[in-house]
């Protein structure tokens, strides 16, 4: 889980035989050289969030503030879809959309099926499918997007759910990964849908989206899951969509490259024996 690493090369793999199209991946942290933008068409960030979300630091929002002005596409996946409110949240509302935002929305283990899929470019070639994830969902919408499962306008600004299902019941009583949960707005909302995924078309010509899944390594491995992602990373940068969607494939032994090192098990503690003196006690 959290394999940012190994899932942004995997993404880059699968994308090698798209023609014209360019893949600069930075990884652990932000690009060393922000004259990587100069030519870049699209952000797409996979990473930790929160106060410690990479677009956040060191004023880099203002840097991102001035990419997006160019019409620059910018996308957020899983923890990277997670910002504090005064603190990037502003900024996500306006290029993506929205986001999550701690103790409003949750973050529980579920398998939604996804079988009404919106017709859009990201959705090309894709199949229903149904996967167990930590899909966050009650993400922190613009007030014009309402609750984010229906299209919707704000201005010059459209947006689009890409991805939706209705959580059962026992999801929303939790618990959550974290916070435990149960949070009562969650609970009270039972049988509504939500959105796992949207895209919008901002104002300043500029493209945004933002996926909650992604915490199991392993769904790179299922070709609904991977070929959205795949197609939205085109779209995102204004590449064209094939019409049947981005084909690749994963093998196992893919999914196994480039993990992050793992802790060696903690060793488990001999048990102790009973002195025989004790034992002898014992028996008369």
């Amino acid at each position: 889980m959290h394999e940012f690493r190994a899932g942004s090369m995997l993404l880059e793999k699968c994308l090698a035989g798209v023609t014209n199209l360019v893949v600069d991946r930075h990884e652990m942290g932000w690009v060393r050289d922000e004259s990587t933008f100069a030519d870049a068409d699209a952000v797409v960030i996979y990473a930790d969030g929160g106060k410690g979300h990479p677009a956040v630091q060191e004023g880099r929002l203002e840097t991102l503030r001035g990419l997006m002005a160019k019409g620059m596409g910018f996308g957020v996946m899983h923890y990277g879809v997670e910002v504090v409110p005064d603190l990037g949240g502003r900024e996500f509302l306006e290029w993506v959309g929205g986001h999550y935002e701690n103790s409003f929305s949750c973050n529980p283990i579920w398998e939604p099926r996804f079988d009404k899929l919106t017709e859009h470019p990201v959705t090309r070639g894709v199949e229903p499918f149904q996967i167990e994830d930590e899909w966050y969902f009650n993400m922190r919408f613009r007030p014009a997007f309402g609750d984010g499962i229906t299209a919707a306008r704000d201005g010059a600004a459209s947006f689009t759910p890409i991805l939706v299902a209705a959580p059962s019941g026992a999801t929303r009583d939790g618990p959550y990964v974290y916070p435990k949960g149960p949070y009562p707005h969650i609970q009270a909302e039972k049988g509504a849908q939500e959105a796992m995924m949207w895209c919008v078309e901002r104002a300043d010509g500029g493209r945004g989206f933002g996926f909650t899944g992604g915490h199991f390594h392993r769904n790179w491995g299922n070709d609904g899951f991977r070929k959205t992602i795949l197609n939205a990373l085109l779209w995102v940068a204004k590449a064209g969509v094939p019409s049947g969607g981005v084909e690749s494939s994963v093998s196992r032994e893919d999914l196994v490259e480039n993990l992050d090192p793992k802790p060696a098990p903690k060793a488990k503690k001999a048990a102790l024996e009973t002195p025989k003196v004790f034992q002898r006690l014992a028996n008369r």
